[in-house]
């Protein structure tokens, strides 16, 4: 029964945490907007301060988290991944073009057919 409170609690300020980050993303923008003077590498790292900060505050709720858990097990279920080597690699690929060369003559000789057989029915060759 805590844990339910907690979590609504939590998610009573959601609104107020998103609020936050999209009132820091647009001061960020006026601020780049109003600064036009600065450089350009003094803006970007301004901008970079922005989204971490803004980044921090929405990682905070409840949608955040679900994000960089879902970021997490992602990373997991990549590591798990079984990745060609390079010999099959390229042995996948010489067949994939190959078999896309063969697939093209024969749609080149079938288009050919056809605009023969058409010409042919419509009486424009001669």
């Amino acid at each position: 029964m805590v844990l339910k409170a907690e979590k609504q609690g939590e998610s009573r300020l959601d609104w107020l945490k998103w609020s936050i980050t999209i009132a820091l993303l647009l001061a960020g923008l006026v601020g780049n907007h109003y600064y036009s003077e600065i450089s350009m590498p003094l803006r970007v790292l301004g901008w970079f301060a922005v989204f971490v900060i803004s980044g921090f505050v929405a990682a905070t709720t409840q949608k955040g988290k679900w994000t960089i858990q879902f970021f997490r097990d992602s990373r997991m279920e990549l590591r798990k991944v079984v990745w060609p080597t390079r010999e099959e690699t390229i042995q996948t690929t010489l067949v994939v073009a190959a078999m896309v060369s063969i697939l093209a003559l024969i749609l080149w000789g079938m288009d050919g057919a056809l605009v023969w057989l058409i010409g042919w029915l419509t009486g424009q060759r001669g």
